[in-house]
């Protein structure tokens, strides 16, 4: 009996703990845009992991070995100075398609962390292409609390601008 008072009051005490200690909930940021160019020229601009430097305006260097292969690392230098690094974890040209993920976090850089990507380029009726670039993270902070910068509508206006900067500049590049 003892012992069941004790697990009773344990039970009252802890189980407000447990329902305040939530933590950060994933986010998610899908954007679309059409181009009138084909889907072979829109897949042309964004097809190489590195070309990211000639299609997203804060990025302002890419390094990588070159290849398109799995698990290769690409190193983004930004117009801040800041850095990223992102893996590629798929890339699948038949598809035109490929996914990545950052894998070493800088909030400094983007807000986010465990972020994961994907980026495809499909025909529309119009003989012209739409591109869809979806994400899911979680913000930058990860414990309760988080600073402003820091917090859910931070990491989702962060990634929204940055998609839509990079789907304005392939769409004026493909339909040059």
């Amino acid at each position: 009996m003892k012992k069941s008072v004790i697990f009773i009051l344990f039970g009252l005490f802890l189980l407000p703990a447990i329902t305040s200690a939530h933590g950060p909930t994933r986010q998610k940021v899908v954007k679309e845009i059409e181009i009138n160019a084909e889907p072979d020229k829109v897949w042309g601009i964004i097809s190489d992991f590195c070309s990211i430097k000639n299609w997203l305006p804060p990025v302002t260097e890419c390094e990588s070995d070159g290849t398109n292969n799995p698990d290769i690392i690409r190193t983004l230098t930004l117009e801040n100075g800041e850095k990223l690094r992102e893996q590629l974890l798929k890339h699948k040209p038949e598809k035109m398609m490929y996914q990545y993920m950052i894998d070493e976090a800088n909030v400094k850089a983007v807000p986010v962390s465990s972020y994961g990507s994907s980026i495809s380029v499909k025909s529309n009726e119009s003989g012209g292409s739409i591109i869809t670039w979806k994400s899911g993270f979680y913000r930058g902070y990860m414990n309760n609390n988080p600073p402003p910068e820091l917090n859910d509508e931070a990491a989702v206006n962060a990634i929204s601008a940055i998609y839509d900067a990079g789907l304005a500049t392939i769409k004026k590049l493909a339909e040059q």
